[in-house]
């Protein structure tokens, strides 16, 4: 819903507040009155008034209208369900909360990597998560759908495509009456939601937020809000970054790894369209306008919670980045927070507060509870392991772009960045062996394989905060040659250990209960805390490119050696402050290893400085970029967290 309209709905449900109490005043004691007005004024909120015990407990298969696997039917999807009994009995309607997703049977869900389980007559008993514990006793039915092609679902699995989202699709519009739901997985016997209002907000961590997103950007009607956490907005982006690759992989491996044992007897040729469809030279092909829900941001009728960990470098920071600005372009109400640590959930880095955040957002989108989450700042950013500040909004007001130049040193590839333009040249050779943290811990020192440009120290704090692009002018020695940009924040800090096996929590016994448990199905759940590195530096954005897509982003070509070519690379969306004293540095260098794949051939590359400079979001803009006296770098190496692990391209199972 367009900001003016819910800040009209809003301004109704006031005025309509104010006059019943005016209403009440008139009938009732002053004292009595008094009493009332106070109450009106009382942030609502849903309790936990309901047995979780006693919930009905069933499945549905509701058809999706598509024959993704050719056998002449239409597929049906599996949709579990949790509601309150005695609002059933009560004739009550309720909204619902969905997690729709493809790893319930092959991968789990959560820091404990759970899986549904069901009873002897096949209805469910564990359903992931905390999400129907917490919920259903508060009045809410809960709605878990096995994605097309998984589980106990029909269909093939098509990696973010038409099925993936019709899937949740159909299940919103089973929801509000216009699709039709059967009993079982083959039989005729119908059967309608006729406890529900319609009313639905979806959730979910990686590929269940995907689907989220690509289910908002259909407009779907009963969809209010959605909650993406870590979530893909364009799979091309998840799988290149201008052409260059990110995995050795394509979607057909994803497929492989998540479809159930049915699927895969069955959808060979869905699995050949999707190898086809998706070529490792990185161009841009149909496969990819499909699963890009970026450019129909416009559909979105529902609100939008995002979150996301600013060191992810599975579902990288991009995604996060262009969906938020396509969101803001096209006035959609939403909210964001920003973590320090990877590809985790908020419930295993903070908590309470994000329980307390998610109720209290639900009850507004999805309730109407006027508890004033609305009116709260959008944007929650960790600054420091485990603490946190506000925005009102995001990227805050008087963000701009401000471009800055690197320029030659004293020494070959360790040159300075400032607002100047440069001069000259730097040289450096791929080098497949060595990562970003390889480039960073030597910022300071001539090293073949990369160009780092550092600024002085910083007089005052430098805080970026959105997306950045660097422009590179480089003349490569063959016909291929793939270019990676890093920005890096030189300066001791303490912060979440991002390249540790946990990506910034370390898991601990203890458990905490969020919710009602039942039998087979427990609220409670191991309980973490912030793992932490000192380091000298921190590698805050990134950005990647195949030379080869210098005049066509979404295709390439063949390099012409000793011929200078010019391309953008999008750094990923950060919020990063820089501290007074720090030095800002921009490292330009080939394979960025384990984070992009190599090219065919071992380039050397020539950067034109003159033609290179980075376009970053200064809060505050060019006038902040302020330092202090020249610094002599010390010859040593520095310390950071680990190089980046090799990820396989899971996003969101346990195996990722």
């Amino acid at each position: 819903m367009p900001i003016r309209a819910r800040r009209t709905r809003v301004l109704w449900r006031t005025l309509l507040t104010v006059a019943l109490a005016a209403l009440i005043a008139g009938l009732v004691s002053p004292g009595a009155a008094q009493g009332a007005a106070e109450a009106s004024r009382t942030p609502r909120e849903s309790r936990p008034v309901y047995s979780y015990e006693d919930a009905i407990r069933e499945s549905v298969w509701v058809d999706t209208r598509i024959d993704g696997d050719a056998d002449g039917k239409t597929d049906r999807v599996a949709v579990d369900i949790v509601r309150p009994r005695e609002l059933d009995r009560q004739g009550r309607r309720i909204p619902v909360i969905m997690d729709a997703s493809p790893y319930y049977s092959c991968c789990g869900r959560g820091n404990e990597s759970q899986k549904k389980t069901y009873d002897a007559d096949g209805n469910p008993v564990q359903l992931p998560l905390y999400y129907d514990n917490y919920f259903v006793p508060r009045g809410y039915g809960y709605v878990a759908v096995d994605l097309a092609g998984t589980n106990r679902s029909d269909g093939c699995v098509d990696v973010g495509g038409r099925s993936d989202v019709q899937s949740a699709k159909a299940v919103v519009d089973w929801l509000n009456g216009r699709a039709r739901g059967y009993t079982s997985r083959t039989g005729t016997e119908r059967t309608e939601a006729t406890w529900t209002n319609g009313a639905t907000g979806m959730i979910g961590k990686s590929y269940d937020g995907t689907v989220a997103q690509g289910v908002a950007a259909t407009g779907v009607p009963g969809l209010k809000t959605i909650v993406p956490i870590g979530a893909i907005s364009s799979w091309y982006d998840y799988y290149f970054a201008k052409g260059a690759p990110l995995y050795g992989s394509g979607p057909d491996r994803l497929a492989s790894g998540i479809e159930s044992p049915e699927a895969r007897a069955r959808c060979g040729a869905v699995k050949q369209r999707l190898i086809e469809g998706a070529p490792r030279t990185g161009d841009w092909t149909p496969l990819w306008s499909e699963r890009d829900h970026v450019p129909d941001a416009d559909r979105v009728r529902a609100s939008v919670f995002v979150v996301h960990g600013m060191q992810d470098l599975n579902v990288r920071t991009k995604h996060f980045g262009q969906w938020w600005d396509a969101l803001a372009a096209n006035g959609v109400d939403r909210k964001i927070w920003l973590s320090q640590a990877g590809h985790v959930d908020p419930f295993d880095f903070r908590r309470a507060d994000w329980v307390r955040t998610l109720h209290r957002w639900f009850d507004h989108e999805l309730l109407g509870y006027d508890n004033g989450v609305d009116r709260e700042p959008m944007a929650d950013i960790e600054r420091a392991p485990d603490r946190w500040s506000t925005d009102r909004v995001w990227p805050p007001r008087g963000t701009r772009a401000v471009e800055l130049r690197p320029a030659k040193g004293t020494e070959p590839g360790v040159g300075t960045l400032g607002t100047r333009r440069g001069k000259g040249t730097e040289t450096f050779t791929d080098d497949p062996r060595l990562s970003e943290t390889a480039w960073a811990e030597n910022i300071d020192m001539s090293t073949p394989s990369k160009a780092g440009f550092s600024s002085r120290p910083l007089a005052r704090d430098l805080r970026l905060s959105g997306s950045s692009r660097v422009t590179v002018t480089a003349t490569p020695t063959t016909r291929t040659a793939h270019l990676s940009a890093v920005l890096v924040d030189l300066g001791p800090d303490t912060i979440r250990d991002y390249a540790a096996a946990g990506e910034g929590i370390t898991t601990l016994p203890e458990r905490t209960c969020w919710g009602a448990s039942a039998t087979g199905d427990s609220s409670c759940f191991k309980e973490t805390r912030a793992k932490t590195a000192d380091v000298d530096y921190t590698i805050f954005s990134r950005g990647w490119a195949d030379l080869g897509n210098w005049a066509d982003a979404r295709h390439g070509r063949p390099l012409t050696p000793g011929k200078p070519h010019t391309i953008t690379l999008d750094l990923a969306a950060t919020d990063h402050v820089v501290p007074k004293g720090h030095r800002l540095a921009l490292i330009v260098a080939g394979t960025d290893r384990n984070l992009i794949e190599p090219p065919a051939d071992t380039p050397t590359l020539t950067l034109d400085l003159a033609r290179t400079s980075a376009k970053l979001p200064l809060v505050g803009g060019a006038g902040v970029f302020t330092t202090s006296a020249s610094v002599t770098p010390r010859e040593a190496r520095l310390d950071g967290v680990a190089p980046p692990r090799r990820i396989n391209p899971v996003p969101g199972g346990s195996t990722s």
